[in-house]
């Protein structure tokens, strides 16, 4: 079987919610992204395959497959067909692993995996609640609900389960969340984010252009102090989690140029990493946040390595109780863990955050000088993927 290998990986920077992308419709902010990965390996873009985009909000601008619009969108020819990827905040980094896979059987040789998501021209949960406003039921079925009788599928209550079950403490959570901002705000004064963000014109939701390019995450909170942390109001009375122990609504996009050997020999291109291993799992979907750790668990038992083999690793920060319970049950190292931030500082673009996650991750490799990154998501309905890859 052929490896599978990533020749380039890009991400525009984070913005606010009503910040400096939300005058970017969606297709459009993807399409950058898909240019830069072109434009960085110099290919024809006819080479390409196939586009398989991770998108969660999959309604209005993000509808009717929302990685073909970015191909029409794009530099890519129509010949270059695209798919829309769903498995929550996973839906990117499942997108990987659908283009790995391709690559690897031989049945495609250069594949784009990206993701995008407009959390602010389509807030979250949207196609949930449409339904409900054209006198439609719920997406909890009936055979659902007879299966978990009573239960609220919430990320929130998840999210606080978590912490009881771990002895995670609210001041604990405070203090991780300022943890993700000292890294975010030092790798980006130290300019480790430079070479993975394609600059794109900052669009304010009213449609105005400044004239300048956007290319710092905004997000990240320069003013923070564990005493504003833990100033911030309970998402739930009596719970531990707030939304500065959460990750941020986020607009942006990212994707990887995923490729074989032809595709290496055809593009005349150097690898940055080879994927060394793919995992996906189905856990607990009522505390469904905390998949990762089994997936983990699992990925590491099948790639034959343990924990103190991955010299970096991406845990996506849907909330803090999440990143922290994994590294108590996997007895991992902390200073290995989100070293530029993670996306309660930097933000989750939900669909995007996926191939978000691995682009910085790719980088962060490079320059360490470091071989194996691990990277895993918690998504909604117990779900998580995790991806070892190896820096090249």
């Amino acid at each position: 079987m052929s490896e599978a290998y990533i020749v380039a990986a890009a991400r525009t920077a984070g913005g606010r919610r009503n910040g400096r992308l939300s005058g970017w419709h969606p297709a459009d902010l993807a399409a950058q992204v898909l240019n830069a990965l072109i434009a960085r390996t110099d290919a024809d873009p006819a080479l390409i395959e196939d586009v398989i985009m991770g998108c969660v909000g999959q309604a209005g601008e993000q509808s009717n497959n929302i990685a073909r619009n970015a191909v029409m969108a794009s530099c890519l020819p129509e010949s270059v067909p695209a798919t829309s990827v769903d498995r929550q905040c996973g839906s990117s980094q499942q997108a990987l692993h659908f283009a790995a896979q391709a690559v690897m059987s031989g049945a495609m040789d250069i594949v784009i995996a990206a993701g995008v998501e407009s959390m602010t021209r389509v807030p979250m949960g949207t196609p949930s609640i449409l339904p409900y406003r054209n006198g439609l039921g719920s997406y909890v079925s009936p055979g659902m609900a007879a299966r978990y009788p009573g239960v609220e599928f919430s990320q929130f209550t998840g999210a606080e389960q978590i912490a009881v079950k771990y002895g995670l403490s609210k001041e604990q959570l405070d203090a991780y969340a300022l943890h993700s901002h000292q890294n975010a705000i030092a790798a980006t004064r130290g300019g480790r984010f430079n070479d993975e963000i394609v600059p794109v014109a900052v669009r304010m939701a009213d449609g105005s252009e400044t004239g300048e390019m956007h290319v710092a995450d905004e997000g990240i909170r320069y003013e923070a102090t564990l005493e504003s942390i833990a100033g911030v109001k309970l998402i739930a009375e009596g719970g531990r989690c707030t939304a500065a122990t959460a990750s941020q609504i986020c607009d942006g996009a990212a994707g990887l140029l995923v490729v074989n050997e032809r595709g290496l020999k055809t593009l005349g291109a150097k690898p940055l990493a080879r994927v060394h291993h793919m995992t996906v799992i189905g856990h607990d979907p009522v505390i469904m946040l905390e998949a990762p750790i089994p997936a983990t668990q699992r990925a590491l038992q099948k790639a034959g390595m343990k924990i103190d083999d991955i010299d970096l690793y991406e845990v996506n920060e849907a909330f803090a109780p999440v990143p922290l319970a994994w590294l108590q049950t996997l007895g991992a190292d902390p200073a290995r863990l989100n070293v530029h931030g993670g996306a309660i500082a930097l933000g989750h673009p939900l669909g995007g955050s996926g191939a978000k996650l691995m682009t910085t991750l790719i980088h962060a490799l490079g320059q360490r000088g470091k071989r194996y990154g691990l990277q895993t998501m918690c998504e909604g309905g117990g779900l998580a993927n995790v991806t070892i890859i190896e820096r090249l």
